[in-house]
């Protein structure tokens, strides 16, 4: 398919003065094209470090991802902010589906065209995942090794939730079965149809009693503030029959031997911080202190940072989920480009 890019500035933020920005696309190893935001620091000279950057799960590159690439071209990266397979402005039928091993390796083009430019330092190149895209920038790093810093910020683990619900609350052999079968009838419909059934994104109207972390998925995509017309969380959201691949997905393989650093960030009051301090925990072999499950969850880790070796946990105290996608008084953008100026070799 031919992509169709809007070049007209229509993020959910103000565009920065100090930074250039162009519309770029590219080729995934699946023929895949991918479209993207290259954002360049103005008047920088030489071969610059460069980050890749998603997320979240179903959000587009002119929400909280495009954010923190402005934010980081600002600090003197080359930074390129795409939309995943089959979403966005990117390529790919049918739409709305997902799939892990896909991702990572959208995650991996987007390495493979910063290290084409010439701008570019091949041996400085970093990447960030915001939220289920904090999950794959994991995963990636589980193999790439041309990544030197990657940063999961308000992490999740969506194979988890696929196959557990949130906070482990369906991990049984029969709510799985329930949901295996549902999704597979569901294909049954879709073929039938000729067409994919869609999930619905973030709900709306939003019920009284909705969990405060759905209410703060609200705020951000039903609003002015984080609503996009191509979003799949603003509007109608992924393929119902899609969690049924991420179910059967291991997430983190040999997270354990990732030699890049990687900097988990979370916020206190978080409801997706369990998958965070649970990662951290498989990838550096941690023990916490304490061992407090899920739902509810106050968390395991201290405030702050944790670190063993070159790989750091960062909990933000007082944030929830949804301000690590757009508030700049929660994001922790220093820690962050010290963090990744630190383990580029700068």
């Amino acid at each position: 398919m031919v992509l169709k890019m809007t070049e007209e500035w229509d993020k959910v933020f103000p565009k920065s003065e100090k930074v250039n920005h162009r519309k770029v696309s590219f080729k995934n190893h699946f023929g895949i094209e991918l479209a993207a935001d290259l954002y360049e620091p103005k008047g920088a000279v030489g071969r610059l470090p460069a980050i890749a950057v998603a997320g979240p799960y179903g959000a587009v590159k002119e929400q909280s991802s495009g954010l923190y690439a402005q934010e980081m071209a600002e600090r003197g990266f080359v930074t390129l902010a795409f939309d995943p397979s089959y979403t966005g402005e990117s390529g790919g039928e049918p739409r709305y589906v997902t799939s892990w091993d896909l991702n990572v390796e959208d995650f991996q083009a987007a390495v493979d065209y910063l290290c084409s430019l010439e701008n570019v330092d091949a041996e400085k190149i970093s990447i960030i995942g915001v939220c289920g895209w904090g999950g794959v920038a994991l995963q990636t790093a589980c193999l790439d090794t041309r990544i030197k810093a990657t940063v999961c910020a308000t992490m999740y683990d969506m194979p988890r939730v696929a196959r557990n619900g949130y906070f482990d609350e369906a991990d049984s052999v029969e709510a799985r079965l329930q949901a295996k079968e549902a999704a597979n009838r569901q294909r049954i419909e879709d073929y039938r149809n000729g067409k994919m059934k869609l999930a619905g994104g973030v709900v709306d109207p939003l019920p009284e009693d909705a969990p405060q972390f759905v209410k703060d998925y609200h705020a951000y995509y039903k609003t002015p503030r984080g609503y996009h017309a191509r979003s799949l969380n603003s509007n109608d959201g992924w393929a119902m029959t899609g969690n049924i691949s991420l179910m059967n997905t291991t997430a983190f393989t040999n997270v354990n031997e990732i030699s890049g650093a990687v900097l988990i960030i979370h916020g206190e009051k978080a409801h997706s911080r369990y998958m965070g301090e649970d990662a951290f925990a498989q990838m550096t072999g941690f023990k916490y202190e304490t061992d407090n499950a899920p739902a509810p969850y106050t968390g395991n880790a201290a405030l702050g940072v944790t670190k063993v070796g070159n790989k750091e946990l960062l909990i933000v105290e007082g944030a929830t989920h949804c301000d690590l996608y757009d508030n700049f008084e929660k994001i922790p953008f220093d820690a962050i480009e010290e963090f990744v100026r630190n383990n580029i070799g700068e």
